[in-house]
């Protein structure tokens, strides 16, 4: 038996998003990351753990810089986050980090992040990575949500129309 319902009628609007992760001249952000000796581990490349550290600093440069999110209006907080290793980075290795946001919801965005490091003069990549990210509302403690003037500059920004 098939049960059709009235109510479920309305079309489900559709989050923002954008292609592939793997595009480099996809992102419209990037910034240089340095390398801390207490980066690296005893097999001389960068540890784990250290690429989500790695993708705060990246994602803190993104909003500040493009975004220009108001920290004392609302505040983000990270639902989940994910990496995919391809690479590592060595001792040596001059890195930088591509970061955009990929996709827009109603309280929550997903951030993309790409590490490459520079050889021969071509970037190569070395991770990538996602973080769903919530708008948050410090005072009640519950997702909010996002702000319309950084909504609309991730937009913009991504070319999200």
């Amino acid at each position: 038996m098939i049960f059709k319902t009235i109510w479920h009628k309305k079309p489900k609007q559709q989050d923002k998003t954008t292609e592939s992760i793997n595009q480099l001249d996809s992102f419209k952000y990037k910034t240089s990351l340095e390398t801390r000796f207490a980066d690296f581990d005893m097999m001389g490349h960068v540890n784990n753990a250290v690429y989500f550290t790695y993708m705060e600093i990246a994602r803190g440069k993104y909003w500040k810089q493009a975004i220009q999110w108001d920290w004392q209006k609302t505040g983000v907080v990270i639902a989940n986050a994910s990496l995919d290793y391809l690479r590592p980075i060595l001792v040596d290795d001059k890195i930088s980090m591509y970061v955009r946001t990929s996709r827009i919801g109603k309280t929550s965005f997903d951030l993309e992040y790409l590490l490459v490091k520079l050889k021969d003069g071509d970037e190569i990549i070395c991770n990538r990575g996602k973080t769903v990210c919530v708008a948050f509302d410090y005072t009640t403690r519950t997702s909010t949500p996002i702000p319309e003037h950084e909504r609309n500059k991730m937009l913009i920004f991504e070319q999200l129309f």
